[in-house]
């Protein structure tokens, strides 16, 4: 089986505080440390913890600074021996930091406009016709029509005005029901998506399909001991793109999906 990402990295700071400062405000971390995150970075890590344990193959579609921080980026993908894709900008890698409360909500400063690839950068695009299932959460409208090769292609609906722009038919878009930035509603798109998954954390979610039929799923448990949230949401897309690859039916793969949410909730961080 093979699967897919087309998605962007940050190389991120993060730090454990009590609360996400007010203006003005000064907090003292109780720890720190630096990690390879971003919606790509995390998807990639979920989909080589499924796809390696059965001997799959993820392909990861992105683009890199030609800095430093770039060149951290890139030996942290190799090192999950992903089939990477990765076309070079002449530009600083994009940072970010990220508090982390203890509330375990996270709150996220990105430093520079993040890095997707383009549908001309000169990638293997053609790999993509053999991939069963792709989720999609950056790059330019060009590179979501290559993405289409895929069997199944999962967007996030952060990526709202890309789908627009593309004009291409997304098999699932995956949002959030508590995220402003990933809103949609019916006729937000054309063609629309054959099936709409918003995940309501502790609630568990909804699903609509084109023509209008209504469903649900109940969250996982969560862990003992809950580290933060960050990356549960790519997480779950990415799992979901990875049930829907194997075959899985609608129900399985919700279930699936939110289960390995649910675990990334006990993953300090992006989870290395």
């Amino acid at each position: 089986m093979r699967v897919a990402i087309i998605g962007h990295t940050e190389w991120v700071t993060f730090a454990r505080v009590p609360h996400a400062p007010a203006a003005g405000e000064i907090v003292h971390a109780s720890e720190s440390w630096e990690e390879l995150a971003g919606g790509g970075g995390v998807a990639a890590a979920e989909l080589a913890r499924l796809a390696h344990a059965h001997g799959d193959s993820v392909m990861f579609f992105s683009a890199i600074g030609d800095d430093e921080v770039g060149a951290r980026v890139r030996s942290s993908l190799e090192a999950r021996a992903l089939d990477l894709q990765l076309a070079t900008r002449r530009a600083p890698h994009p940072r970010a930091v990220t508090l982390l409360d203890d509330d375990s909500e996270r709150t996220i400063t990105v430093l520079a406009p993040p890095l997707g690839c383009r549908g001309s950068d000169a990638l293997d695009w053609s790999a993509l016709d053999a991939c069963d299932a792709l989720y999609f959460c950056k790059g330019d409208a060009a590179a979501l029509r290559e993405a289409r090769r895929a069997r199944v292609l999962v967007a996030t609906a952060r990526v709202l005005d890309v789908i627009r722009e593309a004009g291409v038919f997304v098999d699932v878009l995956v949002r959030s029901a508590h995220d402003a930035s990933e809103l949609y509603a019916p006729g937000d798109l054309a063609p629309p998506p054959a099936l709409v998954v918003s995940t309501e954390g502790a609630a568990g979610g909804s699903t609509i399909t084109s023509t209008g039929e209504h469903g649900r799923w109940v969250a996982a448990p969560a862990p003992a001991s809950i580290a933060d949230t960050y990356g549960a949401g790519d997480t779950f897309a990415a799992a979901l793109t990875y049930a829907l690859a194997a075959g899985c039916d609608l129900r399985e793969a919700l279930l699936f999906a939110g289960e390995r949410g649910a675990l990334a909730l006990g993953r300090r961080g992006a989870g290395r």
